[in-house]
C-alpha cells in the first residue's frame, strides 16, 4: 500500500511538516509505503485553462496535458491508497502552491456532465491538514469554515472519502523576540505549543495509520 502527503509550507520542519511526518508515521507503522512531497521544491504552476482534460478524444482527457515537476507526481497519485494535503493557512486560504497543485489535481478529473462525475479510478482515503494561527473560536469570523467544507467536498467528489485535522493558534516563530508581533501572547502559544500540539501530532499519526489499515 502507498500513501502520499503533500506539504504545502515552505517551511520543512515547522507545524505543517511535523503534522505530515506524523501521519506518514502513523501509516508506516502499519507497513505502508509512504512519500512525502515538499510543493515548494518542486518547478510548477496551477491549471493554464488549456481544456485538454476536457476535450473529447484527447489523449489528455480526464488527465492534466502540462508538463512540469508536477507530471510524474500526477501520475504517482493514481497508484497510491490514500493522499494527504497539509498546508498552513494564509490570508484565509491555503498557500498558493497548495493551490496550485489542487486545481492540477482535481480539476481533470472533474466531468463536465451533470451530474459532475469523478473520473479518478478508485476510490481512496484523502484528508486535509491544516495549520492556522488563530484559535478555533475565531474560524467563523474570519470565514475559514466554508473554506474548509469546500477543500473538504472537492476531495470527497474526487476520491471518494475525505476528512480534515486542523490545529489552531500554533507557535509561528522559532523566537518571538526577533519579531513585531505584539498582537499575540507568545507565553501562551509557548505552552499551547507544549501541551496541544503534541495532540495533533497523535490524531495526524491515528489518520495515517487508519488509512494504511483501510486500503480498499
Amino acid at each position: 500500500m502507498k500513501i502520499m502527503a503533500f506539504n504545502g509550507s515552505p517551511r520543512k520542519k515547522w507545524n505543517t511538516a511535523t503534522l505530515l511526518k506524523n501521519a506518514l508515521e502513523g501509516a508506516e507503522s502499519k507497513g505502508a509505503e509512504t512519500e512525502l512531497i515538499n510543493l515548494y521544491d518542486l518547478n510548477f504552476k496551477g491549471c493554464k485553462s488549456c481544456f485538454s482534460c476536457k476535450t473529447n478524444g484527447s489523449k489528455s482527457y480526464g488527465r492534466c496535458a502540462v508538463k512540469d515537476d508536477l507530471t510524474p507526481i500526477l501520475e504517482r497519485i493514481e497508484e497510491a491508497d490514500a493522499v494527504i494535503l497539509g498546508s498552513p493557512i494564509y490570508l484565509g486560504t491555503v498557500t498558493g502552491e497548495m493551490r496550485s497543485l489542487m486545481e492540477r489535481l482535481i480539476f481533470p478529473y472533474l466531468t463536465y456532465t451533470d451530474p459532475i462525475q469523478s473520473l479518478f479510478k478508485k476510490k481512496i482515503h484523502s484528508a486535509f491538514i491544516y495549520t492556522m494561527n488563530i484559535a478555533e473560536e475565531q474560524i467563523e469570523e474570519y470565514g475559514y469554515t466554508t473554506h474548509f467544507n469546500t477543500n473538504e467536498n472537492y476531495l470527497r467528489l474526487i476520491f471518494g472519502e475525505a476528512e480534515s485535522l486542523f490545529s489552531y493558534d500554533t507557535y509561528q516563530f522559532r523566537d518571538y523576540s526577533k519579531v513585531l508581533a505584539t498582537r499575540f501572547d507568545e507565553k501562551r502559544k509557548a505552552k499551547r505549543r507544549k501541551e496541544v500540539f503534541p495532540e495533533d501530532c497523535q490524531k495526524a499519526f491515528e489518520m495515517g495509520a487508519r488509512f494504511a489499515q483501510h486500503v480498499k
